[in-house]
């Protein structure tokens, strides 16, 4: 469940956010270290734990990662490159790169570096045995159907791009090239149950007896959920991990041999480090909707908008005024953005909605909860606004791991 700002327990509390809001301009982000090293510690029964770093890709938060052993999934050459500053090498399986088309310039990186290649299509697949015969790969297998809490997020079934729908057609490019199979890597959508998860187990261990290759990893995917809401409760992560331990048992039996299990989670190991601040500069009564108007837009945060998706919310006074939890307001909060779209309290299919929230004053800061995953990596330059600061908290210390992006940074693209 959302932190509480009043939990001193936690580096992301009350007293350290007004002292942040004190120093930095608002809006921005905060990351909380100790809530990272927490979640890598709940997964340490899995034999190697990787990084979808899509979720939050700042150098410094890989950085972490690999002081944990954490190694990395990359789905851009983007990322590649930022993989390699953050220290993690192209050797011992340290980065995969995961996609399902590969242009050319990646291409040419993952054949230099070595890199294996999570391969999920079979057009990709013969591009790369062309280029480089021997290249150690995965196959993404599409098991037929998938899972997420929207449309947008499920990752399986005949209405997702991802991963080979056959993986058997792989087979036969794969011994025309002479690519080395080395792991069966398996993803349906974000927020998996164990229902699913136990569909998702059982088609792995059937598509790896039925392909009959000596593979040495089966990858877990990610997906794993947080609880966003006050009263959801959290993944049994023991649970999650004896599924998926059946599920190599089975495949190590039939194979005569050891097989490592991965896991690739993103938002549950950055998700609940993450905060978004941000300031009420305007307050509208709309007929009978009480509109609260914040500095920050859908560039900055884009889940709501673009999923529907729910991050609980607190309020600071700006003057450390007393406010009455109790005494509510239905409110909608909503951003700057030229744009009908940008509100923060919507439903997955775009209606608004309001929370029950105290009665706010401009100038009071708006901190939306659980926003370490695709909070930041998913910002845009939307209405020419620039990227805005990150934060990172360690013992209670903090320092800038990405400054505020300046407006000539981004016209001189264009001079």
């Amino acid at each position: 469940m959302p932190q509480l700002l009043t939990d001193k327990n936690s580096n992301i509390n009350l007293k350290n956010i007004k002292s942040l809001i004190k120093k930095y301009e608002s809006p921005f982000w905060v990351y909380d270290s100790d809530m990272i090293h927490k979640k890598i510690n709940l997964l340490k029964q899995f034999d190697i734990i990787r990084f979808a770093q899509k979720a939050c890709s700042n150098i410094h938060i890989l950085r972490i990662m690999k002081k944990n052993k954490v190694k990395i999934d990359a789905v851009s050459l983007g990322e590649i490159e930022r993989a390699l500053v953050a220290g993690f090498k192209p050797k011992n399986n340290e980065i995969i790169f995961t996609a399902d088309i590969i242009d050319q310039d990646t291409l040419s990186k993952i054949v230099d570096l070595k890199i294996p290649v999570n391969v999920g299509s079979l057009d990709m697949l013969t591009q790369i045995g062309k280029r480089s015969p021997g290249h150690h790969i995965w196959i993404r297998i599409n098991p037929g159907f998938g899972y997420g809490h929207s449309k947008k997020t499920n990752t399986g079934g005949e209405n997702s791009k991802h991963g080979i729908w056959s993986p058997d057609l792989a087979i036969p490019i794969i011994q025309k090239y002479q690519l080395k199979l080395i792991g069966l890597h398996m993803h349906i959508g974000s927020g998996v149950n164990y229902t699913h998860l136990k569909k998702v187990c059982k088609s792995m261990t059937e598509n790896a007896i039925k392909l009959k290759q000596k593979i040495s990893f089966i990858s877990a995917g990610g997906g794993l959920p947080i609880p966003y809401k006050v009263n959801e409760k959290p993944m049994d992560v023991k649970k999650y991990f004896e599924l998926w331990n059946d599920s190599r048992n089975k495949i190590s039996n039939f194979l005569g041999q050891n097989i490592q299990l991965e896991i690739e989670p993103g938002r549950f190991l950055v998700a609940e480090s993450g905060i978004l601040i941000s300031q009420i500069r305007a307050i509208k009564q709309m007929g009978n909707k009480n509109f609260v108007l914040i500095d920050a837009g859908f560039n900055d945060l884009m889940r709501p908008t673009m999923y529907g998706s729910y991050h609980h919310i607190s309020i600071i006074p700006k003057n450390d005024r007393y406010i009455n939890e109790k005494k509510t307001i239905e409110t909608v909060i909503a951003g700057p953005l030229c744009e009908s779209g940008d509100v923060f309290t919507q439903t997955n299919k775009g209606d608004l909605e309001t929370r029950k929230l105290p009665i706010t004053q401009v100038g009071d800061y708006v901190v939306f909860h659980d926003t370490g995953a695709y909070g930041a990596s998913m910002s845009s330059n939307y209405n020419t606004r620039p990227l805005i600061q990150e934060i990172l908290l360690e013992k209670n210390h903090f320092r800038t791991i990405r400054r505020r992006q300046t407006i000539k940074e981004l016209l001189n693209l264009e001079i």
